[in-house]
């Protein structure tokens, strides 16, 4: 029987091409490599098609593209024969909503605020613009409204069967409220005079819904069968014939049916300044949803609570807890509701409470908190460290202006990330930031003290402050805010302040007061409660701006070294020292000692290893500063001048060489035309991410195509000038050094304090690109077969370029963390201090518990001492001195050698066979 938290977890994506039954034939190759649970993607239903599962319609089914109930059910059975246990990916925050198979959001376009749903999503019913005060605005239109209605696109169908009729447009489908039903039937009143009184009825009575909704049920029966009749066929036709919008008439009667709606059909466009509902970051197909009430809480948590209960599934992750109103509060209540599920499980389910992480992403100086009663994050806060330790400080400056130099953009981030967060707030999140500053006006207006504060000053001022905001969000709530949310808001106004005019530096800190530091129980009822809804409005607005400001803006502009630009990471952070690695792994195992830790995720920008061979770079930045003079000026003649200026920029041709190095095939052969097209596919999701010369809603064709035409003309091995081969000559240069790299990232994140995620596939040299790249298929087979043989790492090591020491490796770690669970899971944590020649490039430390000992040794920054060597492993000789500070005396044993050691003191005598060293006394 396995146990919570989990030893070890591996992560799959399920999807329509990778169903619950593919996960169920890769349990037994989980549990021969070591991992103790299967770390599940969302599976409740989703969109049909849906690639990720994050669009999810139906909290209370299991999606039927992954094989269902009862694939689970046998996925469920298979992992109990294999002793593993099962975490899921849930999602609180928000729903898949246009198409027509949301039945919550249905709802609420049928009925409007009268719908038993309308709550559920986070809709603003009064917004500032009249005509959508009381509708939704559903922005799903391609084109214009005018020119929908002219196109013949926007078109009413009926489901006879339901007896309701739709508007539809594409895969959208916008059923009519009661009133709409009547109107339409009134075409033919006699065949339909019985179905046309009830729906009128209905449409009377909406706001007594008691009433209303048994009439509406009562009209769609007795319509459905009068349809069941060729005279029912009839009348239905010539009702829609009225609404043919290739007449003029036609069109007309259909626009002002569509106005008397609970909805207003809107171009997807205008959703950026005007939609009165809250969206996952600026995704019109995503609706948030209000976890924070009582019954949305109970009705999206139920089934995932009954397989707590039915000990299917052993803890759940919670994507993005950021976007949720109250962490906190949503959080402890999840726990207790686990809890009380609990006393339903099996005996045969795991023991231990359940296992809640969180995805957050936490700023350098920032920690979760731990009244939130989690076992803490999903793992990027140790992506964030175990790269920022493998990466050389000293590299920071002459990469920094290096480019600078070719590019003329700044060498620092933070001038980046705060034009990106001023375009976000311009260009995506308009609405959002409008929605907020109007909920401000209103506070304001509510007090005698602040009423002459106007909308504009607002606007402007909590502009300012979320450009300058350092963090995701804080977590004030009625209570008033912590000293942490204190001081972040004191840090943001004081940096928000320097490029605000004098006149108005007042009214940030007006702001401050309403957004932190006052509790909301000294106020009048009606006063507290728009005050608390201003707050969470800003909390909500803040972390997307972060998110799609930093992370899929400003990663794709600033290029210093793009190994640093990853989820979890601020490029802002060059290197992370190895005292303050430590430092974290101790805090870590004080705080949240069963943390996840990931190296690899969905969301990656670049997989794992890619990463750890860019960071290479760090260590020969005058080496790199040639190579890349030498590639613009031979591949000079590919690029060409556009109106818009270069074609490629700068910037975009010097992250497409760090890319390419990064993750250029070593193995024989080279690369082939599908590397060429994952390049591609990668740097066409850069140039429209960064928002510069093309973007997601409006594609530069031109400016693409001359991209398009530039990789061509690298990967043309047939140029006079070509340089195909020198790119993977340099790549195959540094490939040892990033191989030794991701050998040592490996071996930390499965020995620090926490609980290691392998990300599908990652147990060979992870070398994808971001997603979809990071999502491709999995081949299972090679790597049942490599693990079978047992292969030795020291023998592997010879060749690398496979991965299968990768492999080899993580099996090994994976038996220690399985014959010793109590020295991982409790184990203290000792930092070891080393000395001589090469003491910079050496990490270790050692855990201990009860009287079990491991200690850790692993090589960093080994560029220069590598040399020429075609292997990842320092050679004895460049160690010299290299040793302990403090000499560990006893006999050891190599976990991952096999080798015995007299004492622990010479890094030459421990690494000598591999980068690595985890040595059990």
């Amino acid at each position: 029987m396995t146990t919570t938290p989990p030893r070890a977890t591996i992560r799959l994506q399920f999807h329509k091409g990778f169903t619950l039954d593919d996960g169920a034939a890769v349990v037994p190759y989980a549990a021969s490599l070591g991992v103790s649970h299967l770390y599940a993607s969302p599976i409740l239903k989703a969109r049909p098609g849906s690639t990720h599962g994050y669009d999810i319609v139906d909290h209370n089914a299991i999606n039927p593209e992954l094989g269902g109930a009862t694939a689970l059910e046998q996925l469920s059975a298979t992992l109990r024969e294999h002793g593993l246990g099962l975490i899921l990916d849930i999602v609180p925050n928000h729903m898949g909503v246009g198409g027509g198979d949301n039945a919550w959001w249905m709802d609420v376009l049928e009925w409007g605020r009268a719908s038993r749903y309308a709550d559920a999503f986070d809709i603003d019913w009064m917004p500032p613009d009249p005509a959508l005060r009381g509708k939704v605005m559903a922005p799903f239109l391609g084109e214009s409204y005018g020119g929908a209605l002219r196109s013949g696109d926007l078109q009413l169908a009926c489901d006879q069967a339901e007896g309701r009729i739709s508007v539809v447009y594409h895969e959208h489908v916008f059923p009519l409220s009661p009133a709409g039903m009547a109107l339409v039937l009134k075409a033919a009143p006699r065949r339909f005079a019985d179905a046309i009184a009830h729906f009128t009825g209905a449409a009377d009575l909406a706001d007594r819904p008691e009433i209303a909704r048994p009439l509406a049920a009562t009209a769609r029966t007795r319509f459905a069968a009068v349809l069941a009749t060729p005279e029912g066929q009839a009348g239905l036709a010539t009702a829609l014939r009225r609404y043919d919008t290739t007449t003029e008439d036609g069109a007309a009667r259909l626009h002002d049916l569509l106005e008397m709606q609970n909805y207003q059909l809107t171009y997807w466009r205008a959703a950026a300044d005007e939609i009165n509902w809250r969206r996952f970051f600026d995704i019109n197909t995503l609706a948030g949803i209000r976890a924070e009430i009582p019954w949305v809480f109970d009705e999206s948590h139920r089934l995932i609570l009954d397989l707590y209960a039915r000990g299917i599934i052993d803890g759940v992750r919670i994507d993005h807890v950021d976007g949720l109103a109250d962490p906190r509060a949503y959080l402890r209540k999840l726990r207790r509701a686990l809890a009380a599920a609990a006393k339903h499980r099996p005996a045969s389910a795991s023991a231990g409470p359940a296992y809640i992480i969180v995805e957050k992403i936490l700023a350098p100086h920032e920690r979760l908190r731990t009244d939130w009663l989690t076992d803490g994050t999903t793992g990027y806060d140790f992506m964030n460290e175990v790269g920022g330790v493998l990466h050389e400080p000293a590299g920071e400056d002459p990469l920094g202006s290096l480019w600078h130099e070719l590019t003329g953009r700044s060498a620092a981030f933070d001038p980046e990330e705060r034009d990106a967060r001023r375009q976000i707030l311009r260009d995506n999140l308009t609405s959002e930031w409008n929605g907020t500053a109007a909920l401000l006006h209103r506070l304001a207006a509510s007090n005698l003290a602040t009423r002459d504060i106007s909308l504009t000053a607002l606007r402007r001022a909590l502009g300012e402050l979320l450009v300058h905001f350092p963090i995701y969000r804080i977590y004030a709530g009625a209570g008033g805010s912590t000293d942490t949310d204190e001081q972040t808001m004191n840090w943001a106004l004081a940096r928000a302040r320097r490029s605000f005019r004098v006149a108005d530096r007042n009214l940030l800190d007006q702001i401050r007061h309403w957004l932190a530091d006052r509790p909301l129980a000294r106020e009048p009822l009606e006063r507290r409660a728009l005050h608390r809804r201003a707050m969470v409005r800003f909390q909500q607005l803040s972390a997307p701006v972060a998110a799609k400001s930093v992370e899929d803006t400003a990663f794709y502009r600033y290029g210093r070294l793009i190994s640093r630009n990853e989820v979890g990471s601020t490029p802002a952070q060059f290197s992370v020292s190895v005292p303050a690695f430590h430092a974290a792994q101790a805090q870590r195992a004080a705080l949240f000692p069963d943390a996840m830790l990931a190296t690899a995720t969905h969301d990656h920008k670049r997989g794992e290893d890619t990463r750890m061979r860019i960071a290479v770079i760090s260590e020969m930045p005058e080496r790199w500063r040639a190579a890349l003079a030498r590639w613009m000026r031979l591949n000079a003649g590919l690029v060409r001048d556009l109106d818009s200026g270069r074609a490629p920029s700068e910037g975009d041709e010097i992250m497409l060489y760090q890319t390419l190095v990064g993750a250029w095939p070593l193995e024989a052969g080279g690369p082939d035309g599908d590397f060429q097209d994952r390049v591609w596919g990668w740097w066409e999701k850069s140039i429209r991410e960064a928002k510069l010369r093309s973007e997601w809603a409006a594609p530069d064709e031109a400016y693409e195509e001359a991209c398009r035409q530039f990789l061509d003309g690298v990967f043309d091995a047939g140029r006079a000038t070509a340089t195909r081969g020198e790119i993977g000559a340099f790549a195959a240069m540094i490939g040892p050094a990033g191989a030794l790299n991701g050998l040592s990232q490996t071996v930390l994140k499965y020995t620090v304090p926490g609980v290691p995620d392998l990300y599908q596939g990652t147990e060979f040299w992870d070398l994808s690109l971001v997603d979809p790249d990071n999502r491709r298929p999995v081949d299972y087979a090679v790597r049942r077969a490599a693990l079978a043989e047992g292969g030795d790492p020291a023998a592997l090591l010879a060749g690398w370029q496979s991965g299968v020491v990768k492999q080899a490796i993580i099996a090994r770690l994976l038996a220690l963390r399985t014959a010793h669970p109590a020295l991982f899971a409790a184990g203290s944590y000792v930092p070891l201090d080393f000395g001589g020649v090469l003491a910079d490039q050496a990490i270790g430390f050692v855990r201990e518990h009860e009287g079990a000992r491991l200690v850790v040794i692993a090589s960093r920054l080994g560029s220069a001492a590598l040399g020429e060597a075609d292997k990842p492993l320092i050679p004895a000789e460049a160690w010299g001195d290299t040793a302990l500070t403090t000499p560990l005396d006893g006999a050891w044993r190599d976990v991952l050698s096999g080798h015995d050691h007299d004492g622990i003191d010479d890094v030459a005598a421990l690494l000598r066979i591999l980068p690595v060293a985890v040595l059990q006394g």
